[in-house]
């Protein structure tokens, strides 16, 4: 009997295999199963976002998948691999591999075992092998267990201006520019570029897309992403009545890294502090302003007060 959780391919031939849009195989659920040897070195307070089975299993509360879009794929690219669920036709890009659903983790051994099958998938995620250009894109959806979309939703949105600030440029996209607002779903008035399929932030069941973020380029890119899903997260769920400066701060050293790491945007300033009040109640001008789409008089983002 194993005492660790080991992420292993299926020698699935259709995983391997790209398929037709929306075609491609289901999900396989890596977030359930790790050991006590996975977990121990983690701090109490990152305990607590993990699920203890009480039989010496665990599975982790907060879980993750991404879409690598790319516009060519690298010759022998296409297989099996453990990070992927499979590949598909893509109608706006060319080509997409969807990861498996992923536990969404704290800094650790288990969390390493996730960015090993990154690493091993490199040839599909890096540029170096598979091109990519701007008309991809890369999805990311969340969930917790035990929320609805609509509560997560609503737990994280204080918290999203960071999100809108990196891929402030895709804020132009009609594929991803709906409801930046984030407001409810059952809301029409001021929800700016309607609500539909193409929002920025998306509730699909239990879960919540974010639609906004760019193409991934790297392997350390989606590592950082990873990273910052789990500090909005963490801090939205476990401390909801937080500041917003400290998850600011609590996410800095993650943000600065992002744009090291190829591909986003680097200490991105116009969503944060005064910034932020601009994206809730009052619009944003200057700096900002310039990458948003237009409408009537000019770029702007309102909630009601």
């Amino acid at each position: 009997m194993s005492t660790e959780i080991k992420y292993e391919i299926e020698g699935r031939r259709d995983r391997g295999q790209m398929s037709s849009y929306h075609r491609k195989p289901s999900f396989r659920d890596m977030s359930k199963g790790a050991k006590s040897s996975d977990i121990k070195a983690l701090k109490s307070s990152h305990k607590r976002n993990l699920v203890d089975l009480g039989d010496g299993n665990y599975d982790s509360r907060f879980t993750i998948g991404m879409e690598v879009e790319k516009t060519s794929l690298s010759r022998g690219a296409v297989k099996e691999y453990a990070l992927f669920c499979g590949f598909e036709r893509d109608s706006s890009c060319g080509y997409e591999a969807v990861t498996n659903i992923l536990p969404l983790l704290p800094s650790g051994k288990w969390r390493n075992k996730v960015y090993n099958m990154m690493f091993e998938a490199k040839r599909v995620i890096e540029d170096e092998f598979s091109p990519s250009d701007r008309t991809c894109g890369g999805h990311i959806t969340i969930a917790v267990a035990g929320m609805s979309g609509d509560d997560l939703h609503d737990a994280i949105a204080k918290n999203c201006g960071i999100i809108f600030s990196l891929f402030r440029k895709r804020l132009t996209n009609s594929y991803c520019r709906g409801n930046m607002t984030m407001l409810p779903s059952n809301t029409s008035e001021s929800m700016m570029f309607g609500g539909g399929r193409y929002k920025a932030v998306l509730i699909k069941g239990n879960c919540v897309e974010f639609r906004l973020p760019s193409r991934f380029q790297s392997v350390k890119q989606m590592m950082r992403r990873y990273e910052l899903m789990y500090e909005l997260l963490d801090f939205s769920i476990n401390n909801p009545n937080g500041s917003h400066n400290s998850f600011l701060k609590k996410v800095a050293p993650i943000v600065k890294s992002m744009g090291r790491a190829g591909g986003d945007r680097r200490q991105p300033r116009h969503y944060h502090g005064g910034g932020r009040e601009a994206f809730l109640r009052g619009g944003l001008h200057g700096e900002g302003a310039q990458d948003l789409p237009r409408r009537g008089d000019g770029p702007h983002l309102r909630l009601p007060p």
